[in-house]
């Protein structure tokens, strides 16, 4: 036997274990794009965002408890009535601070857009901790004060605007794996990789033929088909429901979408965005 004899078993052997390589790495994908298994990952990078930006929060807030009672005490006696009291004033800022901070941590979740008096209310305690903080850096005119001073109320500050705007964005990317998975739905599946038959050396030998009559199956003809399983509801699917169930005189907000076409919360923001940018209309949040 020459070698060209075995070359078509090697290269069938081969091509084998690519379509196998290939289907299962085409099955690992679509596992780990399945919007519940991105959702699982963004919740443990959401959870590492949340302890790290408190721990950051918690520790500035801390350095300037100190220097905020200094300021509060204006050099009182120590162990008096007036310096034992200054230690409560950055604590009552630091408390109402950080009850903003984790209301804000549940509705940008869900993207839920809070008040103007929200905002306020948190530059407010931001402004009075930091100036509370470098007052007396500015008084005596020290410039390596103010910079020591500012840093930790500064930084506060921006990691409370930051890790609002990035929990919204997380919650954005388990919307996109959505509906990316879904815009999938609709295109039809891969066939599935047939196992290439191995060559035949044994000569081919005819089957016996049945000595007894083949009998007709028991079972009927026409078996009935399976049930389909329902397609996922697309947005573009509520977004129609909604503009059929729009009329002028109604409001379009993220609640009266959620009532009309039973959409998630998550999803009915972007629903009465979409419907308002269409109609014309405003879109009135749910305070």
């Amino acid at each position: 036997m020459t070698t060209t004899d075995h070359n078509p078993p090697v290269v069938a052997g081969r091509a084998r274990r690519l379509a196998e390589e290939a289907a299962e790495a085409a099955d690992v994908r679509r596992w780990q794009t399945h919007p519940d298994v991105v959702a699982l990952r963004v919740e443990r990078v959401r959870a590492q965002v949340d302890r790290l930006c408190w721990s950051g929060i918690v520790l500035g807030l801390a350095f300037t408890t100190a220097n905020v009672q200094w300021f509060a005490a204006s050099g009182s006696a120590v162990g008096s009535l007036p310096w034992l009291t200054a230690w409560l004033l950055d604590p009552t800022v630091c408390l109402v601070l950080l009850a903003i901070l984790r209301a804000e941590q549940v509705t940008a979740r869900y993207q839920v857009h809070t008040g103007a008096w929200v905002r306020a209310a948190k530059w407010f305690t931001l402004a009075a901790t930091y100036v509370m903080n470098t007052w007396s850096s500015w008084v005596s005119g020290s410039p390596a004060g103010v910079v020591l001073h500012s840093v930790p109320p500064l930084v506060v500050f921006v990691a409370a605007e930051a890790v609002t705007d990035l929990r919204d964005k997380l919650t954005d990317a388990v919307a996109v794996a959505f509906m990316n998975a879904t815009d999938r739905t609709g295109a039809p599946a891969p066939a599935p990789v047939e196992e290439l038959a191995a060559p035949v050396h044994e000569p081919n030998t005819a089957a016996p033929e049945p000595t007894e009559p083949v009998r007709e199956p028991s079972t009927p003809d026409h078996q009935p088909a399976a049930p389909r399983p329902a397609r996922r509801k697309l947005f573009a699917d509520y977004l129609a429901d909604a503009r059929d169930l729009w009329t002028p005189g109604v409001e379009i907000t993220p609640a009266w979408v959620r009532a009309t076409t039973g959409c998630s919360r998550g999803l009915s923001s972007r629903l009465s965005a979409a419907l308002s940018a269409e109609t014309g209309k405003g879109v009135r949040s749910d305070d």
